[in-house]
């Protein structure tokens, strides 16, 4: 079945090769397209042609449309046993594969990606596709790290986790309580922050009993902001059980180990309205290579000034500071 050029607005998108990778990408985009009740549209692009690299991981190889169109029909096949009665649309694309999830992530509410796939090399965490896609998409994008189990096979943990800075992550925000109403599972939202005051010299490494106090006024104003920020969702999703952790530390490192214990981990990279490109900061990229459950990148505009940060819990734009990996 071919499918609509334009897309159904709102449907789950995602890219396939071949590759175990994929297939894991598909299964997630399955449920997930499932859980939310719309189409999923499966997408093989190019190049079709090119043998695989020395070292990459064993895959399908496309070396003409028909067979690229058969590679798509056939995960699409394997996407309707996995979800009975799920409309799904397969096409193979004249279009380099991360160019055409972008473009699909225009109009899709989703799109699902793997880590690696055909031609990724088996001692990467994550590929070329999934870093281009995950810079550039203009809509949510989920990204299924390579060594998951497949959705059916893990343990559900009822947990979304949330990485959270600030107001200027509403739109992650929102998103995070639309998963976690959809999954019937609480959300834990971290907010991480580092206490930057420096001790005067000769000071004690201990910290003062003023000192702990300030610590403590300064941890209580950041877990304060932090609900500031969920606040307004509360009332809207009074089914969703949600939670603010607020961490003295960097975010990534919080986020990766909180993720051991998560269903899907959402989290906001921040991008300047008309720019071309976004390079993911280290939070994002952190979470990308780390995570312990699949990521969903949210992708908001930064309205103007500076786009440098410090360490959040999830706000993450172009600055490269402690936590870059």
């Amino acid at each position: 079945m071919e499918a609509n050029p334009a897309g159904p607005r709102g449907h789950v998108a995602v890219g396939v090769d071949g590759s175990r990778h994929a297939e894991l990408a598909l299964e997630q985009a399955a449920a997930e397209a499932r859980r939310r009740g719309v189409p999923l549209e499966v997408v093989h692009g190019r190049p079709w042609a090119a043998l695989p690299q020395a070292g990459a991981e064993p895959a399908a190889h496309t070396p003409s449309r028909e067979d690229a169109q058969a590679l798509a029909e056939s995960s699409a096949e394997h996407a309707r046993r996995l979800a009975p009665g799920l409309e799904v649309v397969a096409s193979a694309v004249d279009e380099e594969a991360p160019d055409a999830l972008v473009r699909l992530s225009h109009l899709a509410g989703l799109t699902v990606v793997g880590s690696r796939g055909l031609g990724g090399f088996t001692g990467l965490l994550l590929g070329s596709v999934g870093l281009r896609v995950a810079a550039h998409t203009a809509g949510p994008l989920l990204v299924v790290r390579g060594d998951l189990p497949p959705e059916h096979n893990r343990v559900p943990h009822g947990t979304v986790l949330l990485g959270v800075e600030s107001g200027a992550d509403a739109d992650a925000v929102a998103l995070a309580f639309r998963e976690a109403a959809a999954r019937k599972a609480r959300l834990m939202a971290l907010h991480a922050w580092v206490y930057r005051h420096l001790a005067p010299p000769g000071e004690p490494l201990v910290p003062t009993s003023p000192r702990r106090e300030d610590i403590a006024r300064v941890a209580r104003a950041e877990a304060a902001a932090a609900e500031g920020v969920l606040a307004p969702f509360r009332g809207r999703y009074p089914q969703v059980r949600a939670e603010v952790r607020a961490v003295n530390g960097g975010a990534a490192h919080a986020l990766v180990e909180a993720s051991e214990a998560a269903d899907v981990v959402v989290v906001a990279v921040h991008r300047r309205r008309g720019r071309l490109a976004m390079r993911l900061g280290p939070v994002v990229h952190s979470l990308l290579h780390h995570a312990r459950c699949p990521v969903l990148v949210v992708p908001v505009p930064l309205g103007g000034g500076d786009g440098g940060h410090g360490e959040g819990g999830g706000h993450d734009g172009d600055h490269t500071e402690e936590g870059t990996t």
